[in-house]
C-alpha cells in the first residue's frame, strides 16, 4: 500500500525533483546519520571501485537530464 498516494499523481519530472529535494534534506542532516559496519564497508568498496575506474558511470545531472527528456 502506498503511504503517499498523491505522489503517483505527480509527473515523472516532479517525482524526480521531489526525490532530489528529499535527498538534499537527508544530506544536510548527514552528521546525524550513523552507519553499520556493513554499510561502511559497502561504501568503502564502492569508493574503491570508482577510484579504480573513474571513467565508468555518468554524472547525476546527466542521468536526470536524460530521464526528464524522455518524459
Amino acid at each position: 500500500m502506498n503511504k503517499f498516494p498523491g505522489i503517483l499523481e505527480l509527473s515523472m519530472a516532479e517525482r524526480i525533483q521531489l526525490v532530489e529535494e528529499i535527498w538534499d534534506s537527508i544530506a544536510a542532516d548527514a552528521d546525524n546519520l550513523s552507519l553499520t559496519g556493513e554499510q561502511r564497508e559497502e561504501l568503502d568498496r564502492r569508493l574503491d571501485a570508482q577510484a579504480a575506474n573513474p571513467g565508468v558511470g555518468r554524472p547525476w545531472q546527466e542521468v536526470v537530464a536524460r530521464l526528464l527528456a524522455a518524459e
